[in-house]
């Protein structure tokens, strides 16, 4: 027990900026981290939707900026960094060995700037157009919060069954010290729960999320192992970032 305790807690202080204890990283409570990052999206998308339920009655542009805001305060941008990363590395249209020199370099480069600027405006129009009918559609709100665990659950699958592009970095770490056979299973039962929960909940809404979530899933693969032989953690950002964007517009189609 002290051994999962410990691996939530590096799950959550890796991935998260709410507060836990400090513990020192090893080889045996590292094993099993992977497997609570679902739980970081679900503690996030509880606490977006508390908040956004409580904002019932002010402006609607007030709570797009909290919707979109809010992930990132709580992440510490941690995936956003991995997106703006991504964007210029694809954008440098170079070798593979120069995209992952690129990842690696800290400074942020036109293509990351215009890509988040476009992202961040698409993601604040999506959650205007959005937020009425979340708050008329109390479902579809629990959906939205439960998306926030699913995309975090193909996240985390990707690290124990892609391949990585290099032996160094946080997705390699984290696939090094995983025990991947038992994380796979334990992610997948967290994909399957998720899903049966969200579509019991809106089966339509959570239909257009699955479909999202799939296909850049998907695309995620295919670009990770075209343009860079494998994955890294900058670009399992990238998935995420992308993953939840077109989860919010697939709520709002199918809502």
């Amino acid at each position: 027990m002290k051994t999962l305790l410990e691996s939530m807690n590096i799950a959550f202080s890796m991935y998260s900026r709410i507060p836990m204890p400090r513990v020192d990283w090893n080889e045996k409570n590292m094993k099993f981290a992977l497997c609570f990052f679902p739980l970081v999206g679900l503690v996030i998308g509880l606490l977006q939707g508390i908040v956004l339920w409580n904002l019932q009655g002010c402006s609607t542009i007030l709570a797009a900026a909290v919707a979109v805001l809010l992930p990132v305060l709580l992440t510490g941008g941690i995936h956003v960094d991995g997106f703006c990363d991504t964007m210029d590395a694809l954008g440098s249209h170079q070798s593979k060995e120069k995209k992952l020199e690129i990842l690696k370099d800290s400074n942020a480069g036109a293509f990351a700037v215009m890509g988040c600027v476009l992202y961040f405006l698409l993601d604040f129009a999506l959650w205007e157009s959005l937020y009425s009918r979340l708050c008329a559609n109390p479902r579809a709100l629990i959906v939205m919060m439960l998306a926030y665990g699913l995309s975090r659950s193909l996240s985390g699958l990707s690290v124990v069954s892609f391949p990585c592009a290099k032996n160094s970095g946080l997705a390699a770490m984290f696939a090094q010290a995983a025990d991947k056979k038992k994380a796979r299973i334990i992610l997948s039962l967290w994909l399957i729960v998720l899903s049966l929960l969200m579509s019991l909940l809106q089966p339509w809404t959570a239909a257009c999320c699955f479909a999202g979530a799939f296909l850049t899933f998907a695309y995620y693969r295919f670009i990770s192992l075209k343009e860079f032989g494998g994955i890294t953690g900058d670009l399992a950002g990238y998935f995420l970032q992308l993953c939840e964007l077109l989860m919010t517009a697939a709520v709002l189609i199918g809502g």
